[in-house]
């Protein structure tokens, strides 16, 4: 790379960096060239850059940036998830992580801190905001139709209570 193409790439990288909201480190080693792609194809369809960089580069570009403790992360064969969602990148490289032995999360960067593996694996479990949604609306569907399931059932009751009382008189 010259001089000139490295300025760009410092650059670039700098904005990506500063106008996302989300970067997850992980350590790629031992994944082949097919594991990847997949890797890659799964973030690309969900708007997450995945990035394989120079980690000199890389420390470079991040120095001028809010994700500037996240330098000491990049270190061997190592990968940014660059994301505006950090939910859905910590939940995609969770869910690879799992299958694959080999990609090792080590950081995050969120809200402007820094997050652990366990942190990300956390983050990664949390339910989605569609999820959320849907939970809450069970949840106040449900309580509206064990109120109307009371109320139903005390009208019931007085409705075959009153023929018998007719029939006592």
């Amino acid at each position: 790379m010259n001089k000139d193409t490295k300025k760009n790439y410092i650059e670039e990288m700098k904005k990506i960096f500063s106008s996302n909201e989300a970067v997850m480190i992980t350590h790629y080693q031992g994944l082949n060239v097919v594991q990847l792609d997949k890797l890659r194809k799964e973030l690309r369809e969900n708007g997450i850059l995945f990035k394989i960089t120079k980690n000199r580069i890389t420390k470079l570009a991040i120095k001028e940036t809010v994700c500037k403790d996240l330098e000491k992360f990049f270190t061997g064969p190592t990968a940014a998830a660059i994301s505006s969602d950090p939910f859905l990148s910590a939940r995609i490289l969770t869910k690879f992580a799992k299958s694959n032995d080999k990609l090792k999360i080590i950081a995050g960067f969120m809200e402007g801190k820094i997050i652990d593996e366990a942190e990300v694996a956390k983050i990664a479990s949390l339910p989605t905001l569609k999820e959320a949604r849907s939970n809450i609306v069970g949840i106040l569907n449900a309580s509206a139709q064990k109120i109307i399931g009371i109320l139903l059932a005390q009208s019931k009751k007085m409705a075959i209570l009153a023929p018998a009382e007719e029939i006592k008189k």
